[in-house]
């Protein structure tokens, strides 16, 4: 099979690449981090210009009209420089809800501010109690007058504090655990009862803790998700850790070709740690799991853009790999480059936590063994 990017994607995947390069070292990272929203505005509007907020959503509504396998090739280069700008909440989670369950009205509103950066949105669907299940959901939208009374609380809603609206998934009937009954709304940031709680993450991003109290929705602000409001969100969940995989891809290759470049250049015993046979065979395998996970990326990737029937399992197999071969990849990293591997001057450490933060995302690699062999 022909794996090689189309000339589009080549051009987009050599334009991030000169983009974090020149925006992206570790020092100017470490300050951005620092700051208030903690990711550059201006950063965020060269995204905006460059067209990359739009490469997902579709030509009408403003955007470029790519698939997920655009998105990837955006997602590998922005794992290389570990950006820090909320492309994933916004123009990969929060697009996908409007795109699969939004009514046309919502999309015209929301898509085109997505693709030109004047909105940022993000999506709150994971909760203390839920742990990875997506159907477990305690937070409700009980229907009153001509709209719904929103109620409950969600965590780790990614860059939270800087978003315009979250689309929130909550539940209208049905038990805890229910997959029916579960519903998503589009909450206005601003609005009465909206309660954020913004903090940094152990990756240098953002989240937050969100209480819903007695929130006031108009009943144009669910959206239609016609196949039911999980369905959208599993959908949602698909490609988030498609776009995570790949950021996670990114990540690994720097990894392992940081380690190398650094075992060639220090010496013991007067020799190249890279001479050492039993260290060249750790760096081996590093680069044969990195190589691994590339390779069940594209699979996983086009399998769900031609919407084969294995597509799901597939994509929880690719979780699986991410996860367990990030965290191999990662501590031979830290352990061959000896104590300083875990400084905050040298980049390795944080390319570690990362993928550490990418594993939990939607499930860890324990969860989709079990959800694959299910």
């Amino acid at each position: 099979m022909n794996f090689d990017l189309s000339p589009e994607q080549q051009l987009l995947s050599d334009s991030v690449e000169r983009f974090v390069a020149d925006h992206y070292p570790l020092d100017q990272r470490q300050l951005t981090v620092l700051s208030e929203q903690g990711f550059s505005s201006d950063h965020w509007q060269s995204m905006a210009e460059l067209g990359w907020l739009g490469v997902g959503i579709a030509e009408k509504h403003q955007g470029f009209g790519g698939t997920q396998a655009d998105t990837m090739v955006l997602m590998e280069q922005f794992g290389k420089g570990l950006v820090l700008e909320p492309f994933f909440a916004s123009a990969v989670l929060a697009a996908s809800a409007l795109k699969y369950g939004g009514s046309e009205a919502q999309k015209q509103e929301w898509l085109p501010k997505i693709a030109d950066g004047s909105a940022q949105l993000t999506l709150a669907y994971a909760e203390e109690q839920g742990r990875f299940d997506l159907h477990d959901v305690v937070t409700r939208a009980e229907q009153k007058d001509h709209g719904y009374v929103l109620n409950g609380r969600k965590s780790m809603v990614l860059h939270a504090a800087s978003a315009d609206a979250i689309i929130v998934s909550a539940r209208t009937k049905g038990a805890q655990t229910e997959q029916a009954g579960i519903e998503l709304f589009l909450v206005d940031t601003q609005a009465d009862g909206v309660s954020i709680y913004d903090f940094p993450t152990v990756d240098g991003l953002r989240a937050a803790e969100i209480e819903f109290a007695n929130v006031a929705i108009d009943a144009k602000a669910k959206l239609a998700c016609t196949d039911g409001g999980f369905t959208t969100l599993n959908r949602v969940a698909i490609d988030g850790m498609l776009a995570l995989a790949a950021e996670a891809v990114g990540a690994m290759e720097v990894l392992y070709k940081d380690t190398v470049a650094y075992t060639q250049e220090r010496e013991q015993f007067d020799r190249p740690l890279s001479d050492f046979q039993v260290l060249q065979h750790r760096m081996v395998d590093m680069f044969m799991e990195y190589e691994q996970c590339k390779s069940m990326l594209y699979r996983a990737t086009l399998e769900v853009v031609q919407q084969g029937d294995a597509a799901q399992r597939t994509v929880h197999a690719l979780k699986y790999l991410i996860g367990k071969n990030g965290i191999f990849i990662g501590e031979n990293a830290v352990q061959l480059h000896g104590g300083m591997g875990m400084t905050e001057e040298l980049r390795v450490a944080h390319y570690f936590k990362r993928l550490l933060v990418i594993d939990a995302q939607f499930g860890n690699h324990d969860y989709h063994l079990a959800q694959f062999a299910g």
